[in-house]
Order: structure tokens, then C-alpha cells, then sequence
């Protein structure tokens, strides 16, 4: 990555954007001149970018031509409507909405499952980054799936408040400080309260009683470890944590593995660290170790006593930096590299 390549982010003033910018910094993408970009609404404001103020631009008026790389995070409807111009205009989008992820044409990528697939870019000049409750999972999954075959997943995700976004996260903290001075939280329509609570709705109801949220995990993983006989059952459900995804996790492997086996797996799998012991504390937890590091952890690795080829799991990882952030750079880097 000799080269220099100027960048567009978009929603730049977002959780998701704000860690990108910072994400690219720190791990010294080579970054010619970025464009951080937001709608009217942030018109006048700066992002900090190798320690100089940057003015944030406005979307709309934007011409992508100026850029080889557009990072986008604002939403599926703006994704929609603006990443195909930028890849019309010469540019590649790695989006890290939900609108692309599921069009066959369109490559969706998590460097350490799937790196291949990002020569597909050319297909139509985007590049889709998974859902982060996804992309911890299938990272810790694919050494397992490798050398064993995976046929049925059952995951319960336990998913930080800041994956609904900023005013989620600050809606959360101000009902835990009414609850905890005696105060109940706020009402806002039908939906439950986060702050002390487990809340098992993320995104809409489907037909099938399934959510959205639990159905990408379906699609998704099948779809980037490029085997659509795997079963996956999810459940996923939020709670007052402020960074990072949990999972527990139980597979069942067409051929037996033994928890020892798979923590040697895992111990040299890319971008995982394995945390795994008997004595309180030999485990990894959300905001003790993913929050704010890149690695996907896993612990309370154990062979399940309901089944003879049954492996069970504990996954964690920061959903905005792996699970959004990180890995949308992390692509961005495999094209720097290998194809720009």
C-alpha cells in the first residue's frame, strides 16, 4: 500500500463513521485526502483526522469521482441511492448497511472468512460488510466449519445498545440514571426499556416470528461461508451493555471435534483471541475485553452434553469496531493492496 488513495465516509458523524475515521488513522491506511460526509443537517462541522480539523461535507452535493474508496454507514436508504453512484463515478463502496447484502452480484466480506471474494468487486463497484453479530460469529466459526463441516448453528446474541446508535445509547444511559435515583425510565411507545432489562427484539417481525435482525444472521452466514445447507437458529436480544456483542453459541460439526481441538483451532485462527480457562474470570466479557480492541474472543469452549457431535461457545467482540468499523477498513486495505 505504497500509494496513496483519497476516501470518502460516509455518515461520517455517526457512531460507525467516527470509528472509521479513527480506525483508519490508527492503522495507517494510506489515505491521500478524506472526505467525510454527512447530510445538511452537519453542515459546519469537523472530524479530526491525523490531528487537523476536517469540515464535514454535504452528501448531496458530493461528486464521488474525487474518490477511489467511499466507506459508507448512513443508512440503507442513503446506501441505496449513493453508492451506486459512487461506484458509477469510479469509486469502490464498501457499505455496511443491510441493502446490498443479500443481491447475489454483490460480494459480502469479512477478510478473515472470506478474502476472496473481494475481487468481486468488479461485479458492480460495491462491496458489502455483514451484520456485526454475524461477523464475530462467522469469524470464530470458520476454522470449525473448515475442518469439520458445520451443520446446524444455535446462537443467542446479546447485542450492545450501541448498535441502535447514538440516541439509543444516550436514551439508555438517561434511564439507568433515572432508575438507579429511584425514577422509572421513559416511555416511548410500546417499545421496552434497555437500561437493567433484556429486550428479545432487534429490527421487525417477519412472518415466520423470526426477526429481521435474526434472519440477516441466516442469510448472511450462509452466504459468506458459502454453504446454504447450514442451519441457523437465532435469537437475538439487546441489553444495557454499551460496546459489544455477545453470543453463545452451539454447533453441531458432521464430524466430531473435541472442545481440546477446537481450541487449538481457534488459538491460531486469524483475528481471534481465545480466553478459556475453569477459574472465575478465564473468559472473555463485552466490556472487559472487546470493548474498544479489534479481536473476535471466545471462550467457554466445551463439548455439549446434549450431543454427540455438539461444541458450545462464548463469542464476544465490539460490535462497532469488528463488527462495522474494522472490518469495512480491513476490506478497504485488501483492495489497496491487491487491486487498486
Amino acid at each position: 500500500m505504497s500509494t496513496t488513495h483519497d476516501v470518502a465516509v460516509v455518515g461520517a458523524t455517526g457512531l460507525v463513521g467516527e470509528t472509521m475515521i479513527r480506525t483508519l488513522e490508527e492503522r495507517s491506511f494510506p489515505v491521500g485526502k478524506l472526505y467525510p460526509l454527512a447530510s445538511r443537517r452537519s453542515a459546519g462541522r469537523t472530524v479530526a483526522f491525523r490531528g487537523e480539523p476536517i469540515p464535514v461535507g454535504v452528501l448531496d452535493d458530493f461528486d464521488f469521482g474525487q474518490v477511489r474508496i467511499a466507506l459508507f454507514s448512513a443508512g440503507g436508504s442513503v446506501s441505496a441511492e449513493f453508492a451506486p453512484r459512487a461506484a458509477e463515478a469510479g469509486a469502490v463502496a464498501i457499505d455496511n448497511t443491510s441493502h446490498f447484502r443479500r443481491d447475489d452480484d454483490i460480494p459480502l466480506v469479512v477478510p478473515e472468512v472470506n478474502a476472496h471474494r473481494v475481487a468481486d468487486y468488479t461485479n458492480r463497484g460495491i462491496i458489502a460488510n455483514p451484520n456485526c453479530s454475524t461477523i464475530q460469529l462467522v469469524v470464530a466459526l470458520k476454522p470449525i466449519h473448515d475442518a469439520v463441516g458445520i451443520e446446524r448453528i444455535n446462537v443467542a446474541t446479546y447485542q450492545a445498545i450501541s448498535g441502535a446508535g447514538r440516541a439509543a445509547l444516550e436514551a439508555m444511559s438517561e434511564d439507568a440514571h433515572r432508575m438507579v435515583a429511584g425514577g422509572d425510565a421513559a416511555q416511548r411507545g410500546k417499545e421496552k426499556h434497555v437500561a437493567f432489562n433484556a429486550v428479545p427484539h432487534i429490527a421487525d417481525f417477519l412472518d415466520n416470528g423470526y426477526t429481521l435482525e435474526e434472519m440477516k444472521m441466516v442469510w448472511e452466514t450462509r452466504k459468506i461461508l458459502e454453504d446454504p445447507a447450514i442451519l441457523v437458529n437465532p435469537t437475538a436480544v439487546r441489553v444495557p451493555v454499551h460496546y459489544g456483542h455477545s453470543e453463545a453459541v452451539h454447533i453441531e460439526t458432521r464430524k466430531r471435534i473435541t472442545a481440546a481441538e477446537a481450541r487449538e483451532l481457534l488459538g491460531n485462527a486469524p483475528g481471534v483471541s481465545v480466553i478459556d480457562g475453569h477459574e472465575v474470570g478465564s473468559y472473555p466479557t463485552a466490556a472487559t475485553d472487546a470493548a474498544h480492541r479489534d479481536a473476535v474472543y471466545v471462550g467457554r469452549i466445551r463439548e455439549d452434553l446434549s450431543h454427540p457431535r455438539g461444541l458450545d461457545l462464548w463469542i464476544v467482540a465490539d460490535n462497532i469496531r469488528k463488527g462495522a468499523a474494522l472490518n469495512s477498513v480491513q476490506i478497504a486495505e485488501i483492495l489497496a493492496k491487491r487491486f487498486l
